[in-house]
């Protein structure tokens, strides 16, 4: 996240969707109910879906990102599925 902040000064505003959507994905995958809930024992098939989820999202906004390629209708759904903290800003990994 940090280079794509640095990479991406002064993004375009699609861009800028994708990289606030990526630095909430990263966050996501982070979050620290998942090792919680794999060791209570409860949902655990679920607990080890959504960090994989969200890392393999991570990792195709930044391909995206890289490629200059994004792909709008995906963000979309991924941005209305998951928009938790809507104004955050990318740029805190800069």
């Amino acid at each position: 996240m940090t280079e794509l902040a640095r990479r991406f000064r002064q993004p375009g505003p699609l861009q800028a969707r994708a990289l606030r959507q990526a630095a909430r994905e990263l966050l996501l995958a982070q979050a620290s109910h998942w090792p919680f809930i794999l060791r209570t024992g409860a949902s655990t098939g679920y607990a080890r879906k959504r960090p994989t989820e969200h890392l393999l999202r991570f990792t195709a906004l930044y391909d995206q990102l890289s490629k200059r390629r994004i792909n709008q209708p995906w963000l979309a759904q991924i941005e209305s599925s998951d928009n938790l903290f809507p104004d955050i800003d990318y740029r805190y990994w800069r």
